[in-house]
């Protein structure tokens, strides 16, 4: 069901199709937040795509109000997914791959900073941080959570592009919502893949990620999927 929505809403970007697009958007999360609750999804993971949710929601508003919620919701879903990586266990050793992304966050804020309105240089600085911070911390969830990291810097660095009025590749839109949307499923797979049996620890991270409901032999849930 996700993937469908998704590739509906792509066509309706790419098409023109306003109805269609303002139709489909508000469903893509949501879909996926189904599929992750429907195989036990830690509250965590569903807080930070309800945090998605919304901040997609306030972006179609439009206007700097707007714009600057939605941000602030992205943020909350941000700080939903360190949470979670923290209690996963994958933060643990992180030292050079946050060095590499803090020197990855402050080249995109000094590239960044004069194209932006003055009302924007700040909230998008932070906003920017925590991103680059849960692209770090889902390095550690393995390569499926390292590529959900790195294509949520990639989608919304092409907003913040857009925003300081950098060039604008073809299908700007298209490309900003593909990255997003496998960004949302890279990083709920990533969360969502169970724990490895007898690892030391294994059981005691899981139940934290869960809010310490998760019994400590939890059965291993199938990993997410195509709906």
């Amino acid at each position: 069901m996700f993937w469908a929505l998704v590739v509906l809403h792509l066509v309706a970007i790419g098409a023109g199709i306003d109805p269609l697009r303002l139709a489909t958007k508000p469903l893509l999360v949501p879909a996926l937040a189904a599929c992750a609750a429907a195989r036990g999804g830690p509250r965590l993971l569903l807080g930070a795509l309800a945090c998605g949710w919304a901040g997609d929601v306030l972006l179609e508003i439009g206007g700097t109000v707007a714009f600057l919620l939605g941000m602030g919701c992205f943020a909350a879903g941000h700080v939903c997914y360190l949470r979670l990586f923290a209690a996963r266990g994958a933060l643990r050793g992180a030292r050079a791959r946050c060095a590499v992304y803090a020197v990855v966050w402050a080249v995109l804020v000094v590239l960044l900073w004069p194209g932006l309105d003055a009302g924007l240089r700040v909230p998008v600085a932070v906003y920017s941080l925590l991103l680059t911070a849960m692209a770090a911390g889902a390095f550690g969830l393995g390569r499926t959570g390292a590529a959900g990291g790195l294509l949520f810097l990639l989608s919304d660095g092409m907003i913040a592009a857009g925003l300081a009025d950098w060039p604008r590749p073809p299908a700007h839109d298209l490309w900003i919502m593909l990255t997003y949307a496998v960004a949302q499923f890279c990083l709920v797979r990533a969360v969502q893949t169970p724990a490895e049996p007898g690892v030391p620890g294994n059981a005691e991270r899981d139940a934290a990620a869960y809010g310490g409901n998760a019994p400590a032999d939890r059965p291993r849930t199938p990993p997410l999927t195509t709906e």
